[in-house]
């Protein structure tokens, strides 16, 4: 419950981070470990997806991308695993590179804090000014939150480009690069029973410039999408050795209701939380997810 609620806020599951501890603390070391981490994702992100549909700030366009090229990524992914990548040892470190680039990008941005597109350096100040404005009239030490206009607004959808408004700014990304990059994530998610909200969320902010408050839905839709197909194949394919895969359900239910608690949560508090915060905290996230990566392939 409390990983979700942070994590939720980022568009991040924290399913990964429950996998050391399964590992370390419970001494739960089989394969099946991964597919007890989506059985996790399956029971608790429908609830922090129905409040940021709720609030209107789920991306649709974005989202529908997102699980277009999520989905065949993660048969890719297995279907990779199984015949090139008996040990992937060499891609998770690839992986952990990668993704200790975007951590790093994504902490620079804040402490150096270059230019930034006008879209995102307007929708700060808006709601730092919000802030200020809601504690000069109540006397609160409290963040106000965004305001109740602040909701997502389709523009244009097309091969292309998707633009869409919030909060009275335009942000836009480009449909085959946000699509390439879905299935990158699905295959990834395939080759290691892992959700793609840890890679997807952190891509959009650093990379495509998108306000964390419009991609948090969206990145664990995906994650949703690709944990269902990750519980199936780790529930009817074999694994090697004779070494049972299938995923612990009930420890994976039971994980996946504090999950549920702390994602409803984390989504509806999302909003009082000032988007540096967030992406610090997913900035912090993925580093440590990158050097974890690193360390076990050294």
């Amino acid at each position: 419950m409390v990983i979700s609620f942070f994590t939720s806020m980022g568009g991040i599951s924290g399913a990964f981070l429950l996998l050391p501890f399964q590992m370390s603390i419970l001494n739960y070391t089989t394969p099946s470990v991964s597919g007890t981490n989506h059985v996790f994702n399956i029971v608790a992100i429908p609830s922090g997806v129905y409040r940021y549909i709720k609030e209107c700030r789920m991306a649709w366009p974005l989202t529908w991308v997102v699980v277009a090229g999520t989905l065949p990524g993660v048969f890719i992914g297995y279907y990779v695993r199984v015949l090139y990548l008996p040990d992937p040892r060499a891609f998770k470190f690839f992986v952990g590179c990668v993704l200790l680039y975007i951590g790093i990008r994504l902490l620079k941005e804040i402490i150096v804090k270059p230019e930034r597109s006008s879209a995102t350096k307007a929708l700060e100040e808006k709601f730092k000014a919000r802030v200020n404005e809601m504690r000069q009239q109540q006397a609160l030490t409290i963040a106000a939150g965004l305001p109740v206009e602040a909701v997502v607004r389709t523009i244009s959808v097309s091969f292309k480009k998707v633009e869409y408004e919030f909060w009275g700014e335009r942000f836009s990304f480009n449909t085959i690069g946000m699509f390439v990059l879905a299935i990158v994530v699905g295959v990834i998610g395939g080759v290691y029973g892992i959700g793609g909200g840890s890679i997807i969320a952190p891509f959009c902010v650093a990379v495509f410039h998108l306000p964390v408050y419009t991609i948090a839905g969206a990145a664990l839709m995906g994650t949703f999408v690709t944990s269902v197909a990750g519980a199936f194949f780790f529930s009817v394919i074999p694994s090697a050795h004779g070494v049972s895969a299938m995923p612990d359900w009930q420890l994976g239910i039971l994980f996946g209701i504090g999950g549920f608690v702390g994602m409803y949560f984390g989504a509806r508090f999302q909003k009082f939380v000032p988007q540096k915060f967030i992406r610090l905290m997913l900035g912090a996230v993925i580093v440590f997810l990158a050097i974890r990566y690193i360390v076990q392939y050294l």
